[in-house]
């Protein structure tokens, strides 16, 4: 664990919380795509984490696609931006969408209560504008970890009573952000995905009393 992550009393950084957060979008998705099968078994490996065997892609193009979706996302995560993220999963030859995998994101003040972006716009500090890293949450790294946990063991689980995607698929990740967004050259916006006579599950959340994150999967029903 890094110095950023962790101040006073294993407390975590406004930084460090959304370190965190992407490290489990990061195995989030990856556990997505192996336990529905997206992808071959055998270009999986097996990593240890928050007390889990976590199944994580070796193929270099998803390893680099995730990676520079998620730095990003977490640039836009200190700065209070990011409103929700979605993994979606799509028949390759039909490009219906058969899946979407919501992780909805919302800010917390130190004392753990939560409050979306417009509610927090005119009481944050900032410093030149922009968002005060200074701040320190209240709840400690091993609780935080072990609703992580909670959360990948359930979506390990999913597989037991999601549809079988029984054709070749492939995911894109989109992110949902405020508009003063700087978006990179090479991204493109796009509208939002809707699946056609979808069912909802909502998975367990977890907060590290910075960041509190919410997972839906939506999918097609039969």
């Amino acid at each position: 664990m890094t110095d950023t992550q962790l101040k006073a009393k294993n407390n975590i950084t406004l930084k460090g919380s959304a370190e965190i957060v992407m490290e489990y979008l990061n195995y989030g998705i990856n556990s997505i795509l192996f336990q529905r099968g997206v992808y071959p078994p055998e270009t999986f490996k097996t990593v240890e984490n928050f007390g889990l065997s976590i199944f994580v892609s070796t193929d270099e193009k998803i390893i680099s696609f995730v990676d520079t979706v998620l730095k990003q996302m977490k640039d836009w995560l200190l700065e209070e931006k990011v409103q929700k993220i979605s993994m979606i999963i799509t028949n390759i030859s039909t490009k219906e969408a058969l899946e979407r995998w919501d992780f909805n994101v919302k800010y917390e003040a130190a004392s753990g209560e939560t409050a979306d972006i417009q509610q927090l716009k005119d009481t944050k500090v900032a410093r030149n504008g922009k968002i005060d890293a200074s701040k320190v949450g209240s709840k400690e790294l091993k609780v935080i970890q072990n609703e992580i946990r909670d959360v990948l063991r359930q979506i390990c689980s999913t597989v037991s009573f999601l549809p079988l995607l029984d054709c070749l698929c492939a995911f894109d990740i989109h992110i949902y952000t405020n508009n003063d967004c700087e978006v990179p050259n090479d991204w493109n916006e796009t509208a939002p995905c809707i699946i056609a006579n979808s069912q909802e599950l909502q998975l367990r959340t977890f907060s590290t009393s910075l960041h509190h994150m919410a997972t839906v999967v939506s999918y097609k029903a039969d």
